[in-house]
């Protein structure tokens, strides 16, 4: 959604945006290429009317996944994009070639010549069928496909909340966007678009992850003000074979100890299994989040990361304070639970990884030290503060 500020002139006004360091890094992109941002608490103003530079800053631009996705508006609004390969969490291989293909396949040519370069010849829609169905892929075909001469259908496409979100305000914007939410969206082209305002949706990894937290350290928690969405039923169908349950009533999250947290066996009492995927499967980012309740569960399961072959490394961690984890490949965990976790010394790996061991930290026992927080700190605001306020015993050190 910051990104697609560039498709058009007028202001952009976007309400709810997190105050994490990939959201910063993102705006100083687009201050750095001449975007006007006004930030006033939760809400930034951007408008692109003075954009000069279709060539963003290369340090910058390697600290964040999402500097990929000025590739599209850039070079269908300015004609032009020139960028680096895209930084983010050391993960596993992230391909650009779903990307690459679909602006190709709408008449915008990539050449790789150390950086990617992005070129508008004539941008016309187009039928795609994507390799995969990847989220960021997803958005940057539809943010191009929007000032696109005619119709483009892409099947196969991302379904997940954040690709609804998006379209929610290009179609505010203008555009003319219809299926998000599934695996085909049309898009209509639009000889331009507009200025806009809305509101961007609760990120459901953070609930997720505040969830967890609280499940296994025996706590109370509400969130508020939430919209009906099946994503919390696409979390709830991971949770809930750990035994972690919630209740969502009147636009509030509660979550209420004691959390009986038992494994929940399959039909004839085998070992159930957790498998991440695209959407509405069981997210990845989420993965790491559940393998810590599974440490503190009743029982034992099988994890089944298939999207990111490192996503799982991080579990050395976690048996290193006790628990009870046999890594059986770079795809693989099976957890017994519950296990008397140790306090220990660890070094965030990324985002996840590094939620995933502050959670940990949070029902071990004794003093737990978590270096390289700002890893943390690109995915989640003020996570020590907040956490605080819940009744976590939690200080950050200045480094």
């Amino acid at each position: 959604m910051l990104a697609a500020s560039v498709l058009t002139d007028q202001p952009i006004t976007l309400h709810n945006v997190p105050a994490i360091e990939d959201v910063s890094v993102m705006l100083e992109i687009l201050c750095g290429m001449g975007v006007s941002v006004h930030r006033t608490g939760s809400a930034v103003q951007l408008c692109a009317r003075g954009l000069r530079d279709p060539h963003p800053s290369e340090s910058l631009c390697r600290r964040v996944r999402a500097s990929i996705l000025l590739a599209g508006p850039l070079a269908a609004r300015h004609g032009r994009a020139v960028l680096p390969a895209p930084g983010g969490d050391l993960i596993g291989r992230r391909r650009l070639d779903t990307h690459v293909t679909g602006l190709r396949e709408l008449g915008i040519d990539v050449e790789e010549t150390g950086h990617f370069v992005f070129r508008r010849k004539q941008l016309k829609g187009a039928y795609l069928l994507l390799d995969e169905a990847s989220v960021t892929a997803t958005e940057n075909i539809i943010m191009a496909a929007s000032l696109a001469e005619g119709e483009t259908t892409i099947f196969h496409a991302a379904c997940e909340p954040h690709v609804i979100d998006l379209c929610n305000l290009l179609n505010a914007m203008g555009a003319s966007i219809e299926g998000h939410g599934t695996n085909r969206i049309i898009i209509r082209g639009q000889c331009e678009l507009t200025g806009a305002e809305h509101t961007i949706s609760p990120d459901y990894i953070e609930i997720a992850s505040f969830s967890a937290a609280a499940a296994v350290t025996g706590g109370d928690l509400s969130i508020e003000d939430l919209e009906p969405s099946d994503t919390y039923r696409v979390l709830a169908r991971g949770f809930q074979k750990l035994g972690l349950t919630w209740l969502i009533e009147n636009r509030v999250f509660t979550l209420s100890s004691p959390q009986t947290l038992r494994i929940q066996q399959d039909l004839g009492s085998c070992i159930p299994k957790i498998e991440d995927g695209i959407w509405p499967s069981f997210p990845s980012d989420v993965m790491s989040i559940a393998i810590v309740v599974a440490t503190q569960a009743q029982g034992t399961i099988l994890f089944f990361e298939k999207l990111f072959e490192s996503r799982m490394f991080f579990v050395d961690r976690l048996i290193e304070m006790g628990a009870r984890i046999v890594q059986c490949d770079p795809h693989r965990v099976v957890v017994q639970g519950p296990s008397s976790l140790q306090a220990s010394h660890m070094t965030s790996p990324d985002i996840r990884a590094g939620m995933s061991m502050l959670v940990a930290a949070l029902c071990a026992k004794g003093t737990s030290v978590i270096e390289h927080a700002q890893m943390i700190d690109r995915g989640y605001e003020r996570i020590d503060e907040r956490l605080r306020c819940l009744g976590a015993k939690i200080e950050r050190e200045p480094s």
